[in-house]
């Protein structure tokens, strides 16, 4: 027994050992010209450390290296996701007997090897995807005969790709260049070439034109992919005829005219992505004939007619996404029950009307409508009714979280049946303008997990329910635009998640799939617009709540947003509202409240958007912190307020009738607040008519205007330059000094322009040079008030803010005079100026950055009053002769009323930099400028622009790429190519860190500047600030 025992173990070993030769080639050693080729190749990288293959050892036993057992000659070179960086060395080219090629998902950039794939001829595995290569797909290579995978997708290439490169790719079964910048036609051809291929991706990429016949001769094709380039025309009448299609994927390209009714042919298929092109026309009754079809994705097109009955006959259908059509027709008619394994549907933004189909509660897999993260039940924007059946229809989808119904079942009755039963797991109701009648019913209290409802834009009566403070999960609360009564409701102090820290981080980790939200401000287009975040709020404007705003409320620290207009409150603003720092919108404007704004308001830091307008409100205007940044719109309608923003002074007699007007003597002081405003009049006028004299006196006498000036010359014309400005060697100078200065702003004067207006450059007659911002439009401001604020933002005083020196009013223009920069902006060396990125290496942009931090710093925490920028971006941070950067057009999106602009009160910033809680229409805000700075350090960090113009629709933006780089590992494949092997990988990875926590999709989860300025001194050469 004891031999048997010995000879079966040493059979073992020799089994083991002779699988390990086999492997690692016991019977010759490696190929001297290979392994030499391989350590090249290893030279090449620099990646650090680099691949471990010693000399020492047998090549054939390196990493990701085998070889054939007889000849030693390598086989496979198998590296992908091993971090290398560098280029392709060409010692790979003597590689000649490799069959498999994998580099995927490494770092490698650069050009391939010249003539590589006719070198390496026995290839049959390539896979170089996910690197950072360039080049084309020209004549002077061609793809190997044997060649069965040819993977080059997420790369750099570009260009045509020609025929004599694929016309030798005869065994070809893959072929992939997804996501490149490839142009052209899209090559079908490569169909009569490669008669086996099984899978053709050509998406994400810049193709053009019509898709071409031909796919019809690749007869064992499964999946056709070229969604997102810029395809028009109609789909080939060929590829219907691919039988064993399973996959036909176009989607985000401009395809017109009807679905072809030849579609069904497609027997096999289960995957159907049109969707985001121009498709017109019915859905064909044709298409019940796709029995295997699992998802049908036909969402944002111009789709007419109604959904056919024969679509029940899908019933493996999982994802049924039809929403932003033109469809209608009723309902009911759709058999749902048929679906049984049916997890996403979304019809909204359609044009369906009648009853909910009573067979949709058998689809009892549904969880989602396909919105964003397919945990949505979407039926919003369309004409259906009866709504107490379709809630009871609905409450039988037991895994359904996120329910929508929205402007539907106009003027009927809430459904107020105590037997409804059901939405155990629902976590998002949104049933907003549809004009419900009754009372909020006791069953939506049950629903426990509830964390988001909508009943805004309704007829809703009654008083606000208080048990909406016992839902445990309870952060955004919308009645508004209804008719309650009633006080606001004290339970409400006790919403669990607004009240604590620990309780409100689950806010953040909120389980909703896809937050949504009703524009509040908008009922004539509401909709909800899809949001990764949804901030904590309650909204319970336009009702008739009346009785006093509670002390109690300064409980709900965490709240973001509060909205109580338009009602009946009464009594004072209660002091403890203080206690809401996170608050950034806070709107009491409408009600009958008295007494004085609290001081202590002034203490919320983030506060965006205010109003007390339209109240009974006295005293004087608080002007520390935000309130310093609020229009006079925020006030009007309280004619006993006072302070400079209302051009009010608030006179010791004044603030003694407030006093008294306390204890109830409103006799005396409307007699008061007659003769004060009388005196007030006085005063002023004697103020307006001394300004208009001085003014009168800066106008040159018609004598000594040139001629060439006298037809641009207005008497109407004014100007201001603070005392603070002269003292930094502001000279004054005339309107007409300003016309000859500009050439009577003639175009070849202008350095810049955007929403604000254009920009000229002043050459003065000491030589000396200005910037003249021109604001385009009516800013909607008195003359005196737009004074003040110029004069208030002319009082920022930093090195790194472009100072306003001064303004001038003429001939109905309004003309801001600003220092000069000698180098233009960030914008332009980055993204306009010839080879401006290569003058721009990583010590002067790490440089920029710190000191556009530092910019941003002083307005957000040192200046008083602390200034939102609302419009960070490249094209606002200006660079001097010595390119230390300045943060410029602080402050001017105040100036300019939202009609004339981009730039607005209500949606502000420029496409790309706009943080995603900004589509609320409400927001603007210290957070959101940290967003928009984290975009500015993303395009110092990658050169590349925020969105890309020329990219096609429904591309990604530079946030979202970053973020997928960086989810993939690829995080040293995001900085700009210039940048690269100097050096400085590691300081831009910890400015990449910076960057991206300012992005995050959470406003609370940003940093602020203060955080993000000393992060930045301790990258690099430490810095003087001042």
């Amino acid at each position: 027994m004891i031999n048997i025992h010995r000879f079966s173990n040493l059979f073992l070993k020799i089994t083991l050992i002779s699988i390990s030769c086999f492997i690692h080639t016991c019977h010759g050693a490696c190929n001297p010209l290979d392994r030499d080729s391989l350590s090249s190749f290893n030279l090449s990288l620099s990646s650090s450390p680099r691949l471990d293959w010693s000399l020492s050892v047998d090549c054939c036993k390196w990493e990701g290296i085998t070889c054939d057992g007889r000849s030693g000659r390598v086989t496979n070179l198998w590296l992908p996701s091993r971090g290398l960086v560098g280029s392709i060395s060409p010692s790979i080219l003597n590689l000649t007997s490799l069959t498999q090629l994998s580099l995927s998902h490494n770092s490698l950039s650069g050009p391939l090897p010249a003539r590589l794939f006719k070198s390496l001829s026995q290839l049959q595995v390539i896979d170089l995807s996910r690197n950072r290569l360039i080049g084309e797909l020209n004549s002077s290579d061609t793809l190997p005969a044997e060649a069965r995978i040819f993977n080059f997708s997420s790369n750099h290439f570009h260009g045509p790709i020609q025929t004599p490169f694929i016309e030798t790719g005869v065994s070809l079964e893959t072929f992939d260049i997804n996501n490149n910048s490839f142009a052209g036609t899209i090559p079908s051809v490569i169909c009569s070439f490669s008669p086996s291929i099984k899978l053709l991706d050509f998406s994400n990429n810049d193709f053009t034109g019509l898709i071409p016949p031909g796919f019809g001769q690749c007869t064992n094709l499964l999946s056709l992919r070229a969604g997102f380039n810029n395809l028009s025309g109609s789909v080939p009448q060929d590829i219907y005829g691919l039988l064993p299609l399973e996959e036909l994927y176009l989607p985000g390209n401009r395809l017109a005219g009807p679905i072809d009714p030849s579609l069904p042919n497609l027997i096999n298929l289960k995957s159907l992505a049109l969707f985001g092109n121009e498709l017109t026309g019915p859905i064909p009754e044709e298409i019940g004939n796709l029995f295997k079809l699992e998802q049908l994705q036909l969402h944002i097109n111009h789709l007419n007619g109604t959904i056919p009955n024969s679509l029940s006959n899908c019933t493996n259908l999982t994802l049924l996404n039809l929403r932003v059509n033109l469809l209608g027709g009723e309902l009911s008619s759709l058999n749902f029950s048929r679906f049984v394994q049916l997890k996403t549907v979304d019809f909204g933004n359609n044009f369906f009307t009648g009853n909910l189909p009573r067979t949709l509660f058998l689809c009892k897999t549904l969880t989602a409508v396909r919105f964003a993260t397919n945990k949505l039940s979407a039926l919003s924007n369309n004409t259906l009714t009866n709504v107490t059946s379709a809630i009871r229809i609905l409450s039988g989808c037991k895994n359904l979280r996120t329910l929508i119904l929205a402007k539907n079942f106009y003027d009927e009755a809430f459904p107020d049946d105590e037997r409804l039963v059901g939405f155990q797991n629902i976590q998002m109701l949104g049933l907003g303008g549809c004009n419900f009648t009754g009372q909020i019913p006791m069953w939506l209290s049950e629903l426990n997990k509830l964390e988001v409802i909508d009943l805004s834009y309704n007829f809703l009566t009654g008083f606000v329910p208080g048990w909406f403070g016992d839902l445990p999960n309870l952060f955004y609360l919308d009645l508004s635009y209804n008719l309650l009564t009633g006080n606001f409701p004290m339970e409400f102090s006790k919403i669990r998640l607004l009240s604590s820290k620990s309780n409100s981080d689950e806010v953040k980790n909120s389980n909703l799939e896809l937050p949504v939200l009703v524009k509040p401000d908008n009922i004539s287009n509401l909709m909800y617009n899809q949001l990764s975040y949804l901030p904590p709020s309650i909204f319970l404007s336009n009702n008739s709540i009346s009785g006093p705003i509670p002390a109690e409320i300064g409980r709900l620290k965490y709240i973001i947003a509060l909205d109580l207009s338009k009602n009946n409150f009464s009594g004072e603003i209660p002091d403890t509202i203080s206690n809401l720092t996170n608050l950034e919108r806070l709107d009491l404007s409408r009600n009958d409240l008295t007494g004085e704004i609290p001081v202590s308001l002034q203490n919320l830091n983030f506060l965006s958007t205010f109003s007390v307008a339209d109240n009974d409100l006295e005293g004087p205007i608080p002007t520390g912190g935000q309130f310093g940044t609020f229009l006079s719109s925020s006030f009007e309608g309280n004619p006993r307020l006072c302070g400079r923003i209302l051009q009010r002074s608030c006179s010791n007699t004044q603030s003694g009738n407030t006093n008294r007007s306390k204890m109830g003597n409103r006799h005396n002081r409307k007699k008061t607040i007659i003769l004060t405003l009388v005196i007030s009049s006085a005063i002023f006028t004697m103020i307006l008519l001394l300004y208009l004299f001085f003014s009168r006196r800066k106008i040159i006498p018609k004598s000594e205007i040139d001629e060439k000036d006298l037809e641009a010359v207005s008497f109407n014309s004014s100007g201001v330059f603070p005392e603070h400005s002269k003292s930094r060697n502001m000279k004054d100078f005339t309107i007409a000094d300003i016309l000859k200065a500009t050439d009577n702003f003639n175009q070849a004067n202008i350095i810049g322009c955007g929403g604000f207006g254009l920009v000229f450059k002043a050459t003065l007659s000491d030589g000396s040079k200005v910037a003249i911002k021109k604001l385009s439009g009516d800013t909607g401001l008195m003359e005196r008030e737009f004074k003040a604020e110029v004069e208030a933002l002319s009082t920022a005083q930093h090195k790194n803010i472009v100072t306003l020196q001064g303004y001038c009013l003429h001939d109905g223009y309004r003309l801001l005079i600003y220092s000069y920069m000698e180098n233009g902006s960030l914008d332009y060396w980055l993204h306009e100026r010839p080879n401006g990125p290569s003058g721009l290496n990583w010590p002067a942009r790490l440089k920029i950055a710190q000191g556009a931090s530092d910019g941003v710093a002083y307005m957000h925490e040192t200046c008083e009053p602390h200034i939102v920028h609302r419009d960070l971006k490249s094209s606002n941070i200006l660079l001097d002769r010595d390119f230390e950067a300045h943060v410029a057009d602080f402050g001017l999106a105040r100036l300019i009323m939202p009609y004339d602009t981009h730039v607005s009160t209500e949606l502000v910033g420029t496409l790309g930099y706009i943080p995603p809680e900004y589509s609320q229409s409400w927001m603007a805000t210290l957070r959101g400028d940290m967003y928009s700075f984290g975009v500015v350090m993303l395009e110092l960090l990658t050169g590349k622009r925020p969105v890309e113009v020329f990219k096609a629709r429904m591309s990604r933006d530079l946030v979202v790429w970053v973020q997928e780089m960086r989810n993939e590992g690829r995080g040293d494949e995001i900085f700009d190519p210039i940048l690269r092997g100097k050096g400085f990988e590691d300081e831009m990875a910890r400015v990449l860190d910076v960057a991206c926590m300012c992005v995050r999709q959470n406003p609370l989860d940003r940093p602020t500047i203060k955080e993000v300025v000393d992060w930045l001194k301790n990258v690099g050469p430490k810095r003087q600030t001042t």
